[in-house]
């Protein structure tokens, strides 16, 4: 456990400093999913199949963190558990099976992805169950400004997340292969609303655990999507000009970029 201790400080450094590299990245490179898939990420496998692969080794992974720790009779942490693992289920085993069409997704993004979620599990589970200070996390850390607030924020980006999914999930007509420009719930303000959703969810996960862990989470988060979330916001700006002039939006964070 000492080693342990001593070595997470580091890892949260070099997952901070891949954060930056990765945020640099994207800028000029699209990540080849979505609207962005092109052949030369390599073979692909159905979407649905791809987004359960990927998300749902995180969703595993942070149980059996949780279980195999001295913290399972700790409120505080099962609580943050609880509320960690809301997003991952819903992304895991429900937001696949909503998924419409025929897409697919390469598998080098589906491997890319499970590094990533598997690493944030040892990131979050980390603090969480095994270096967090004992006294740290009791009963009465439910009951600080930090959490509630924190949880808060975090309901709130989730709602908008899965609202802003279901808008564009729901842009087309069975059959139909057209692009639409969304203009309900958050894409009135934000041409990535989903994505503002999900950055949201992360600041107040952060905000509610009050820990660098949390903080390294959400800057992940920003620095995946922001740059993906602008070359959306381009994309849509080339395909809807008329659309675009009347309402303005911006990329991912409303009246800001």
């Amino acid at each position: 456990m000492a080693e342990l201790i001593s070595f997470y400080p580091i890892f949260l450094i070099v997952m901070t400093v891949i954060a930056v590299v990765v945020f640099i990245s994207l800028f000029f490179v699209d990540a080849g999913y979505g609207m962005f898939k092109t052949k030369k990420w390599g073979p692909s496998i159905p979407n649905r199949l791809g987004w359960v692969l990927m998300e749902s080794p995180v969703f595993i992974l942070m149980i059996v963190l949780f279980a195999l720790s001295d913290r399972t009779s700790n409120i505080a942490c099962l609580a943050m558990l609880i509320i960690f693992e809301l997003h991952y289920f819903q992304r895991s085993f429900i937001f696949p099976m909503l998924i419409r069409g025929k897409s697919s997704m390469p598998l080098s993004i589906i491997t890319m992805g499970v590094v990533f979620n598997l690493l944030n599990a040892l990131m979050q589970g980390g603090w969480l169950f095994y270096v967090s200070p004992l006294e740290r996390y009791t009963v009465d850390w439910l009951t600080t400004p930090q959490f509630i607030v924190g949880t808060v924020i975090y309901l709130a980006g989730m709602a908008i997340n899965i609202h802003s999914d279901h808008v564009i999930r729901t842009l087309r007509k069975p059959g139909d292969t057209k692009h639409y420009f969304p203009t309900r719930g958050m894409y009135r303000y934000v041409t990535s609303g989903n994505y503002f959703g999900e950055c949201i969810e992360w600041l107040g996960f952060a905000c509610l655990t009050w820990s660098w862990a949390g903080l390294v989470f959400f800057i992940w988060t920003f620095a995946n999507l922001a740059p993906r979330a602008r070359r959306i916001h381009k994309k849509y700006q080339e395909e809807f000009p008329e659309e675009f002039a009347k309402t303005k939006p911006k990329a991912i964070i409303p009246f800001i970029f």
